[in-house]
């Protein structure tokens, strides 16, 4: 299947978190968008793998991308070398993306960091011809893909977006899928520890971020993005 847009999270939940609203809106569009999760999020305070695993699904389904698949890398422990790289060159030219959405450069997780660089290599050395991979259980070899670009999301921490979508109209599907992880956020019914991201104001900070970064174009919502290099427009209305 060849995807418009290819997601990547360090865990389940990072995609709809960092971009659910862009996802959902470019869904809406006839784009094709995938997600790909890097670890199963098993070191996570509350529920468990198979629980997330469960709330992946329904989340996927609610964005309603064409497909959602788990890396089940370690969490917590894995590293940007040869054979995590190849692990996604095998799935980037699998799914041949035109554009990449991937965690933040630099978060408060150690895994958002470590995995957008992670992905960011891997995009690049998939277009690399001389690097041979195979799907497993298949036996013929992969074409070089490289996406076009990579685009960051962003997380935790309030990073300055190089430039922002409007996603107005979409933040109910975002919030949605976002609670689909019933397991991970606030809970007044919960007997689970509480964490970072469990509070209401954490919940809550979801809708009011997005509205301020709407504010600042002018629209209701939208979600920001930091990039790896310029953006190229042709013409200046390009970017109204």
């Amino acid at each position: 299947m060849r995807l418009d847009i290819l997601v990547f999270g360090a865990h389940p939940d990072d995609a709809e978190l960092g971009a659910g609203a862009t996802i959902a809106k470019e869904v809406s569009k006839g784009k094709k968008v995938g997600i790909v999760d890097l670890t199963r999020g098993e070191l996570g305070t509350r529920g468990s793998a198979e629980i997330r695993d469960r709330e992946a699904a329904k989340a996927a389904q609610i964005l309603g991308v064409s497909v959602r698949e788990n890396m089940e890398f370690a969490d917590g422990f894995f590293v940007n070398d040869k054979e995590h790289q190849l692990e996604l060159i095998k799935i980037i030219r699998k799914y041949r993306p035109e554009i990449v959405l991937c965690n933040a450069i630099d978060d408060r997780h150690i895994d958002h960091g470590r995995g957008s660089k992670l992905v960011s290599d891997a995009c690049f050395l998939s277009g690399l011809i001389k690097i041979d991979t195979k799907m497993d259980g298949d036996d013929a070899w992969q074409d070089a893909w490289r996406p076009k670009i990579v685009y960051h999301y962003i997380q935790w921490k309030s990073l300055e977006p190089d430039f922002v979508v409007n996603v107005s109209g979409f933040m109910d599907k975002k919030t949605e899928a976002i609670l689909a992880y019933g397991s991970q956020f606030y809970d007044p019914k919960s007997d689970e520890p509480e964490t970072p991201i469990s509070s209401k104001n954490f919940t809550d900070s979801v809708e009011y971020r997005a509205r301020d970064l709407g504010r600042i174009i002018g629209v209701e919502h939208a979600e920001g993005f930091t990039v790896e290099r310029y953006l190229g427009v042709d013409k200046l209305d390009d970017l109204i």
